[in-house]
């Protein structure tokens, strides 16, 4: 039986990013970025990226605010966390994702990426945190993901 694979989002208002990674390897890898246009990614898109890596789960990113409060963005998330959950009839599971932009702008700027490429470049590899935050979580099982129906 193969390891599962997993597909981690970082939903944002203008673009989507999207990271790989699986159980077998224990790494995340920034996939790719998609726009989002009046609160809908692209659709088309995610569907080739489930059909081609048929994940076990989607894992998306709860912005929540650094006293543990929500804000509009944590709301957007979790609606897309229940969109993705009805279109593909997979689990999703929501993990916090403080400071994952943050962490990425910072790689980014250290790697001496010019500006211009850096903004293409943050949104997949906020994923990336995101989705590599959920995979140390399941090698420490002390610590359970949020899931899209918690409220």
């Amino acid at each position: 039986m193969n390891a599962p694979t997993y597909l981690g989002f970082d939903y944002g208002t203008k673009h989507l990013g999207i990271a790989v990674g699986g159980s077998a390897s224990g790494r995340a890898e920034a996939l790719t970025s998609a726009s989002v246009h009046q609160g809908i990614p692209d659709w088309p898109l995610l569907d080739r990226l489930v059909n081609e890596w048929k994940p076990a789960a989607l894992i998306v990113g709860l912005p929540l605010n650094m006293d543990d409060s929500e804000n509009a963005m944590t709301r957007a998330a979790r609606k897309f966390g229940h969109r993705l959950q009805g279109r593909y009839n997979l689990p999703v599971h929501l993990v916090d994702e403080r400071l994952t932009s943050v962490d990425a702008k910072n790689t980014l700027v250290e790697s001496h990426v010019p500006w211009k490429q850096r903004k293409a470049k943050v949104d997949k590899l906020a994923a990336q945190n995101i989705l590599q935050a959920y995979l140390d979580a399941q090698q420490r099982p002390k610590m359970e993901p949020r899931h899209a129906t918690d409220e």
